[in-house]
Protein backbone atom coordinates (compact mmCIF):
# COMPACT_ATOMS: atom_id res chain seq x y z
CA UNK A 1 0.00 0.00 0.00
CA UNK A 2 1.45 3.39 -0.96
CA UNK A 3 1.65 5.98 1.41
CA UNK A 4 -0.76 8.66 0.90
CA UNK A 5 0.65 12.51 0.72
CA UNK A 6 -1.45 14.21 2.31
CA UNK A 7 -0.75 12.48 5.70
CA UNK A 8 1.98 14.67 5.28
CA UNK A 9 -0.27 18.34 4.85
CA UNK A 10 0.08 20.51 8.41
CA UNK A 11 -3.51 21.64 7.92
CA UNK A 12 -4.13 25.35 9.08
CA UNK A 13 -6.53 28.02 8.67
CA UNK A 14 -6.98 30.23 5.64
CA UNK A 15 -8.24 33.60 5.99
CA UNK A 16 -11.05 33.77 3.56
CA UNK A 17 -11.74 37.42 3.38
CA UNK A 18 -13.44 39.38 0.31
CA UNK A 19 -10.30 40.64 -1.27
CA UNK A 20 -8.60 36.76 -1.11
CA UNK A 21 -12.45 35.93 -3.30
CA UNK A 22 -11.98 38.32 -5.38
CA UNK A 23 -8.54 37.31 -6.27
CA UNK A 24 -10.20 33.68 -6.57
CA UNK A 25 -12.85 34.90 -8.75
CA UNK A 26 -10.39 36.48 -10.90
CA UNK A 27 -8.03 33.87 -11.53
CA UNK A 28 -8.82 32.38 -15.13
CA UNK A 29 -7.64 28.92 -15.45
CA UNK A 30 -8.22 29.01 -19.37
CA UNK A 31 -5.03 31.07 -20.12
CA UNK A 32 -2.76 28.98 -18.50
CA UNK A 33 -1.22 26.42 -20.82
CA UNK A 34 -1.32 28.25 -24.25
CA UNK A 35 2.17 27.67 -24.44
CA UNK A 36 3.06 24.28 -23.69
CA UNK A 37 5.87 23.21 -26.09
CA UNK A 38 5.16 20.54 -28.97
CA UNK A 39 3.21 20.37 -32.45
CA UNK A 40 -0.11 19.60 -31.72
CA UNK A 41 -0.89 20.75 -28.20
CA UNK A 42 -4.66 20.96 -28.84
CA UNK A 43 -6.16 17.95 -26.88
CA UNK A 44 -3.51 18.06 -24.10
CA UNK A 45 -4.32 21.77 -23.45
CA UNK A 46 -8.13 21.17 -23.16
CA UNK A 47 -7.39 18.38 -20.93
CA UNK A 48 -5.31 20.57 -18.11
CA UNK A 49 -7.10 23.39 -19.06
CA UNK A 50 -10.67 20.99 -18.14
CA UNK A 51 -9.26 20.14 -15.08
CA UNK A 52 -8.02 23.29 -13.84
CA UNK A 53 -11.55 25.05 -14.11
CA UNK A 54 -13.15 22.06 -12.28
CA UNK A 55 -10.63 22.92 -9.59
CA UNK A 56 -10.94 25.93 -9.82
CA UNK A 57 -14.94 25.83 -9.82
CA UNK A 58 -14.75 23.51 -6.77
CA UNK A 59 -12.53 26.22 -4.91
CA UNK A 60 -15.27 28.71 -5.33
CA UNK A 61 -17.80 26.51 -4.05
CA UNK A 62 -16.61 25.45 -1.04
CA UNK A 63 -13.83 27.40 0.52
CA UNK A 64 -15.80 29.62 2.47
CA UNK A 65 -17.20 26.41 4.05
CA UNK A 66 -14.08 25.00 4.59
CA UNK A 67 -11.29 27.53 4.98
CA UNK A 68 -8.50 24.71 5.57
CA UNK A 69 -5.17 24.27 3.97
CA UNK A 70 -6.22 20.40 4.50
CA UNK A 71 -9.20 21.11 2.66
CA UNK A 72 -7.58 22.81 -0.30
CA UNK A 73 -4.59 20.17 -0.71
CA UNK A 74 -7.68 17.28 -0.46
CA UNK A 75 -8.95 19.35 -3.90
CA UNK A 76 -5.40 19.50 -5.38
CA UNK A 77 -5.00 15.22 -4.81
CA UNK A 78 -7.94 15.21 -6.33
CA UNK A 79 -7.43 16.66 -9.40
CA UNK A 80 -3.81 15.55 -9.81
CA UNK A 81 -4.54 11.61 -9.50
CA UNK A 82 -5.69 12.51 -13.06
CA UNK A 83 -3.01 13.63 -14.35
CA UNK A 84 -1.00 10.99 -13.98
CA UNK A 85 -0.66 9.87 -17.48
CA UNK A 86 -0.07 13.77 -18.77
CA UNK A 87 3.43 14.74 -20.29
CA UNK A 88 6.40 16.13 -17.86
CA UNK A 89 6.36 19.40 -19.29
CA UNK A 90 2.53 19.53 -19.20
CA UNK A 91 2.14 18.23 -15.06
CA UNK A 92 5.03 21.28 -14.82
CA UNK A 93 2.89 23.32 -16.02
CA UNK A 94 -0.28 22.49 -14.00
CA UNK A 95 2.25 22.84 -11.05
CA UNK A 96 2.88 26.45 -12.01
CA UNK A 97 -0.91 26.93 -12.52
CA UNK A 98 -1.28 25.44 -8.62
CA UNK A 99 1.03 27.24 -7.05
CA UNK A 100 -0.64 30.44 -7.91
CA UNK A 101 -3.93 29.50 -6.74
CA UNK A 102 -1.74 28.74 -3.13
CA UNK A 103 -0.15 32.41 -3.85
CA UNK A 104 -3.70 33.45 -4.02
CA UNK A 105 -4.62 31.61 -0.98
CA UNK A 106 -2.29 32.18 1.48
CA UNK A 107 -0.11 28.62 1.43
CA UNK A 108 2.91 28.84 1.41
CA UNK A 109 3.94 25.07 0.88
CA UNK A 110 1.82 22.13 0.16
CA UNK A 111 4.21 20.08 2.21
CA UNK A 112 5.21 17.80 -0.66
CA UNK A 113 2.40 17.14 -2.29
CA UNK A 114 2.60 18.80 -5.34
CA UNK A 115 6.35 17.30 -5.67
CA UNK A 116 4.63 13.83 -5.11
CA UNK A 117 2.09 13.81 -7.85
CA UNK A 118 4.74 16.41 -10.05
CA UNK A 119 7.72 14.60 -9.98
CA UNK A 120 10.01 17.12 -7.76
CA UNK A 121 8.85 20.40 -8.65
Amino acid sequence: MTRDPLSNVVDAPLFIVPHVLDALRAYRPASKFDDLPGVDTAAERARLTAALERLHAALLAGIERHPTKFWVMKQFQQTLEGLEHEETEARERFGLALEEIMDLLGIESSDGLLAWYLGGL
